[in-house]
């Protein structure tokens, strides 16, 4: 399967924004914080998932990471959100994620 890239992402989540531009909020910088929010809010459901399940078992027990995975989507829906409201590209986290990977790797 090809990897799934934050190009792809993004053009999914402004399709979404599109459709429902009438009831969402509008993508843009003073919506950022909200989004942000709403991302806790799907990351507190994935600890939820683990928290009550346990690591092993909810990436194993294949309903329980159905669920799993549904809610970093969410996560990662949310995110992307973020990044169209602050248009970060794709390539900028991409030399800013090297960059801290590099810096990273000469921490220790």
């Amino acid at each position: 399967m090809k990897d799934f890239s934050i190009n792809e992402m993004q053009e999914m989540q402004k399709q979404l924004q599109e459709r429902y531009k009438h009831k969402w909020e509008p993508i843009c910088a003073e919506i950022g914080q909200n989004k942000l929010l709403w991302m806790i809010g799907e990351i507190g459901e994935v600890i939820d998932i683990v928290k009550k399940h346990g690591g092993e078992k909810a990436a194993s027990d294949t309903e329980l990471r159905k669920d799993l995975v549904e809610e970093m989507a969410d996560v990662l829906m949310y995110y992307n959100d973020v990044m169209l409201c602050y248009r970060i590209t794709a390539e900028e986290l991409k030399r800013s994620y090297t960059e801290k990977f590099e810096k990273n790797m000469k921490r220790w």
